[in-house]
């Protein structure tokens, strides 16, 4: 039976734009032009979900009103999350840019509507898929923009309830994810969280494990599989 991948310039490209993501926070003023953001939106939107749920809505926000007291409740949350950290410590969170709410010509606040469908297969021993599946459009959307030149920045430091009222949301509704759009200043070669020296990426032959937690894998293909994790190779690599 012939396989049904895609050709080695289109795995490329995918690849390209998994491996080339980044959390932008630092935009251009050009506007996305509305086709391109329709595009971008129209891949969230085939995002998987668990039993075709599909709980996601997507809240634009171009409102300069909104923005700021959506930037507001972000720098009192950042003020009230520095204190959890020591002197060294506090002074590079709070030096670090992590949103772009006010640059960026595009907000959007994607949401999770958990009941959404009376009956929604699959998710019966685990509601929580909702929520999952709206992450997955969020990476459909981060993904498609990365391929179009758009940078996304996730917006994480920002209270619920708050955000809730600003937006107008139904008080059943989750807010997921409050992203930044636009052409970014550059997209950088690393996560600027792994470039600052703030983390770095976790080795993932350390995070896989075979037949059960903690377990090492066995002769064969399973041994197989760990040392490819571990090799630093072309993603398409053996074509």
């Amino acid at each position: 039976m012939k396989r049904a991948e895609f050709p080695l310039e289109q795995r490329r490209g995918l690849y390209r734009a998994i491996y080339e993501r980044r959390d932008i926070r630092l935009f251009r003023d050009d506007p996305v032009p509305p086709e391109t953001l329709a595009r971008i939106v129209r891949a969230a939107h085939h995002g998987p979900s668990v039993g075709f749920m599909q709980p996601w809505d997507f809240i634009m926000v171009s409102d300069v009103e909104t923005r700021g007291r959506v930037k507001d409740l972000f720098v009192r949350e950042r003020q009230a999350a520095a204190q959890f950290f020591d002197d060294a410590r506090r002074d590079q969170y709070l030096s670090l840019k992590l949103e772009g709410i006010l640059e960026a010509p595009v907000n959007l606040c994607i949401t999770c509507d958990p009941v959404r469908g009376e009956e929604v297969l699959g998710r019966n021993s685990m509601p929580e898929t909702d929520v999952y599946s709206t992450c997955c459009a969020v990476e459909n959307l981060w993904l498609a923009a990365r391929a179009e030149g758009v940078g996304v920045g996730w917006v994480s430091i920002l209270k619920l309830p708050q955000l809730r009222r600003i937006l107008g949301i139904p008080p059943h509704v989750v807010p997921v994810a409050y992203l930044c759009l636009g052409y970014p200043v550059e997209f950088p070669a690393a996560p600027v969280l792994q470039s600052t020296g703030w983390r770095d990426r976790l080795p993932l032959d350390e995070l896989v494990h075979y037949d059960g937690w903690g377990k090492q894998p066995a002769q064969g293909y399973w041994e197989e599989v760990q040392e490819a994790l571990g090799a630093d190779v072309d993603p398409c690599n053996g074509d």
